[in-house]
């Protein structure tokens, strides 16, 4: 049914796509190439053009990449992220628009010649397109992977032109939108090294000091991204402190027995998730907490100042430390970011796959999936049914607007940043895809921002699927998002 309906369209397209100069230059190009003498790339470049059918020539180096160190990850998950952008703008938008046809096969030698030939619009070249973006995406995250992986897409956007599939303007113009939509992607996600610097507002609070780690119990996760021999490092600098090594099966457990003893405050050494299960128990318990950031994202240290572990352990010597807000959604407590939608079936799908395949190799592999099918939720929000992609709930304001939230300046605002991808009006999907290219995503009307103090939702067609600090759980049909009725103490950089 899809081919037959493509096939009606492309022969409702009976005028020239391209001015008759540059229709020339393509008849030259493809008798130019269909030309070229026998030789060992008639089996290769097919095979390389089959390969990256779907993005799988893509998905593989992804997965190859973060094995490779955590720029090599973050790499990934941008050439990723700019591939799923670009497949949806290529097919979704332009391809409908340009309806131009396939170059005739008998122009192509029988050996090079696809085994099924495409039938969608010749312009512009998809798979031109995805490798553009990957390469460029990559590139941008780790410099060092442009001329691989650039020679790499060069080579898939010739197999297609060298295959018949293509003009050479299709697979031009393919790789121009890919590597645009790769480098637009810096202004909703900024570049490694391109953080807000914001200075945390910590109204900070004197509490007893613990010198040498005296009646604290820290514990380690060794699963966290960058964990390793933090235990030992914690025992070398806070001698009097009992120091734990955990598996993250073991974490809530433990983290009740420690909190037995009566602490003077309880320390976590992990990523933001392990981070808010400690904060759970240590704001149950009424202790401060001591946060050593071993994660990959560390958003919440982040916000608090802590880059490394010098500065939790001399602020647990000191006795400095601030009070912050913890959210509520579900009854469930939340330190940086709730969301429902979209964004919590990308995290599912990461952990079914994250045992296979690693967890940066999964998520970009969830990204790209869910990005394709996403559909939308269906919600009543304080009494007002409303219709959405994904929402962003964030514990006190962060900064910038629009759709890459990184930091906030305060922590103890007593409010939520709300922000909502709409799907309540027809092309609201090309419309945030446009906003976001532009740079300005508050200019769509399929998005929405507000400061809010508690929020009322309720469920309308479907159970949900809460997402809070990259942890997911199921929601009651009905339920609110709100502050914690009093705030968790957190040791932060001394001044």
């Amino acid at each position: 049914m899809r081919d037959a309906i493509i096939r009606l369209i492309l022969a409702r397209h009976d005028r020239p796509f391209l001015p008759e100069w540059a229709h020339r230059l393509d008849e030259a190009g493809i008798a130019r190439v269909a030309a070229m003498p026998a030789s060992s790339l008639d089996r290769l470049l097919p095979a390389l053009s089959r390969s990256a059918n779907g993005g799988r020539l893509w998905m593989g180096i992804a997965a190859a990449l973060a094995f490779t160190g955590p720029r090599e990850r973050k790499a990934a998950l941008r050439g990723m992220a700019s591939l799923s952008l670009t497949s949806a703008v290529v097919n979704g938008v332009i391809k409908l628009a340009a309806r131009r046809h396939r170059p005739e096969e008998d122009r192509t030698p029988v050996l090079r010649r696809l085994a099924k030939a495409p039938i969608s619009s010749s312009f512009p070249s998809g798979h031109a397109a995805s490798a553009a973006a990957f390469a460029a995406g990559a590139a941008l995250e780790s410099p060092r992977l442009a001329a691989p992986l650039g020679a790499l897409a060069a080579g898939v956007a010739f197999s297609r032109v060298y295959n018949g599939a293509h003009y050479p303007s299709d697979v031009v113009a393919g790789a121009i939108v890919g590597a645009g939509i790769a480098v637009a992607s810096k202004k909703i996600w900024p570049g490694n090294g391109e953080v807000l610097d914001i200075e945390p507002e910590l109204v900070r609070v004197e509490i007893g000091a613990a010198p040498g780690g005296k009646e604290v119990v820290f514990l380690a996760n060794d699963a966290a991204g960058s964990a390793k021999g933090i235990a030992t490092q914690i025992a070398e600098e806070l001698p009097d402190a009992k120091v734990r090594s955990i598996e993250p099966g073991e974490l809530l457990p433990q983290l009740e027995q420690a909190c037995e003893t009566n602490p003077r405050a309880l320390g976590i050494a992990g990523g933001d998730g392990s981070i808010n299960a400690a904060a759970s128990v240590a704001l149950e318990h009424d202790v401060p907490l001591a946060i050593i950031p071993a994660g990959t994202l560390n958003h919440l240290a982040r916000d608090l100042g802590l880059s490394d572990p010098e500065q939790t352990i001399s602020a647990v010597d000191r006795g400095c430390a601030a009070r912050i807000d913890v959210g509520l959604i579900d009854g469930r407590p939340f330190l940086n970011t709730a969301s429902f939608g979209v964004y919590s079936r990308i995290v599912d799908l990461r952990e079914r796959l994250e045992d296979r395949l690693g967890k940066w190799p999964a998520a970009a592999i969830a990204l790209g999936r869910e990005l394709g099918r996403a559909t939308p939720t269906e919600v009543e929000i304080d009494g007002r049914p409303r219709r959405l992609w994904a929402i962003f709930i964030g514990n006190c304001r962060y900064e910038p607007a629009g759709f890459a939230p990184s930091r906030r300046r305060r922590l103890d605002d007593g409010r939520f940043d709300v922000r909502m991808l709409l799907a309540e009006k027809p092309w609201s999907r090309i419309s945030l895809i446009a906003a976001a290219l532009t740079g300005d995503l508050r200019r769509s009307f399929a998005y929405e921002e507000c400061s809010v103090e508690r929020m009322r939702i309720r469920a309308r067609s479907e159970s949900l699927r809460l997402a809070r600090d990259g942890e997911t759980c199921d929601a009651s049909r009905e339920f609110f998002v709100e502050k914690a009725p009093k705030r968790l103490t957190v040791f932060v950089p001394h001044g």
